[in-house]
């Protein structure tokens, strides 16, 4: 069946948009989808557990998520949370992924301005689902009644109308400080859009192994995520050590990943794995041949190696003296990109 009766013509990612923050949903009951799917033309397909609604666009039918166990706590009368339209198809290589989304951000942008929310749902998406491994980025227009998100999807990026309440009543709920609660990171401007808006509390990474790997997590991703938001990012950390808390690195990351160390003497950084501006030719653009010593050019979306990339921080910050994890401080500096204030979730560090 075709997206629109009576067409042919496959509306632009901008016009879905438009008509799905439009649309009246009729409280997310199954009276209310019926009429948003008859409002956009589309047929109602698939099965009471996995219903669908057939569109016609190239990219995929859209797909009704039923209220179910793990949604219901966080929902008041609804019998759905979302709505997820596949608006691109992409090569499932990171490169290819962060360039399908960006290029959705950026007509969406043109069409709708600037997202109110930005950031990455990390390895636990909304009702605890998985996202894809190169990176899982969004963009949120926020409503008070529904909200309209790019997603990264399985096979490239989707857009995704929800119920604005169990979404959020969900992410607020996850802030129980268990390790791992919260993944991912959490951006959001001054958008009038955003009155109301409540940030959960965070967690405290209580060994160095779920600091390496929640650090790993994070660096693994940062280029690609970098590349489909369209921003770039500068983050200090600092170690407290008996002497202070003096910076340690310098992470910054577009379109590539460059990390520079500012090791103490003492410690011999060339065996933790660094090098210098000579073996890591590409750092030149990023900081003088000379400051900081050590570095290393991590690469584009899908080349760092996360887990290698923590290992070696942690065994630069303990070389250091940083006696816990809690005593590795990610700048203050670093919650301020793009006009976003950020809240790195996932790292389960420290931000002062």
């Amino acid at each position: 069946m075709n997206a629109q009766r009576g067409s042919t013509e496959e509306p632009s990612l901008a016009e879905l948009a438009r008509r799905l923050r439009a649309a009246d949903t009729g409280g997310w009951t199954p009276e209310g989808v019926n009429a948003l799917a008859d409002g956009l033309g589309w047929a109602r397909g698939g099965t009471a557990d996995h219903p669908v609604l057939i569109t016609g666009r190239s990219s995929g039918d859209a797909r009704l998520r039923p209220v179910g166990t793990y949604e219901e706590p966080y929902t008041d009368g609804e019998s759905y949370v979302e709505l997820a339209v596949p608006v691109a198809v992409a090569a499932p290589d990171a490169p290819a992924q962060a360039v399908a989304f960006r290029a959705a951000r950026d007509e969406l942008t043109a069409a709708l301005g600037r997202p109110s929310v930005m950031g990455s749902h990390g390895d636990m998406g909304p009702f605890y689902d998985g996202g894809p491994s190169w990176g899982a980025p969004f963009l949120r227009w926020r409503g008070s009644t529904d909200t309209l998100e790019l997603r990264a999807g399985k096979a490239g990026p989707e857009l995704v109308l929800q119920p604005t309440g169990p979404a959020e009543n969900w992410f607020w709920r996850q802030g129980h400080g268990e390790e791992h609660a919260i993944s991912g990171f959490f951006g959001s401007n001054s958008d009038p859009a955003n009155a109301g808006l409540g940030f959960p509390g965070g967690w405290t990474a209580r060994s160095w192994e779920t600091a390496t790997r929640s650090l790993g997590d994070f660096l693994g991703a940062l280029p690609a995520e970098a590349v489909a938001l369209g921003v770039g990012f500068g983050m200090p950390f600092y170690g407290r050590t008996g002497g202070g808390a003096p910076l340690l690195f310098d992470v910054t990351c577009g379109d590539r990943l460059s990390i520079g160390c500012f090791a103490p003497d003492g410690v011999d950084a060339a065996s933790l794995g660094w090098g210098t501006v000579a073996e890591h030719p590409a750092t030149a653009s990023v900081w003088r041949d000379d400051d900081p010593v050590w570095r290393v050019d991590a690469g584009g979306p899908g080349e760092p190696k996360g887990r290698a990339l923590a290992e070696m921080l942690v065994a630069t910050a303990r070389a250091a003296g940083v006696a816990e994890p809690a005593g590795l401080i990610v700048g203050g500096e670093a919650e301020y990109v793009d006009g976003y204030h950020i809240r790195y979730y996932g790292l389960g560090l420290p931000t002062g």
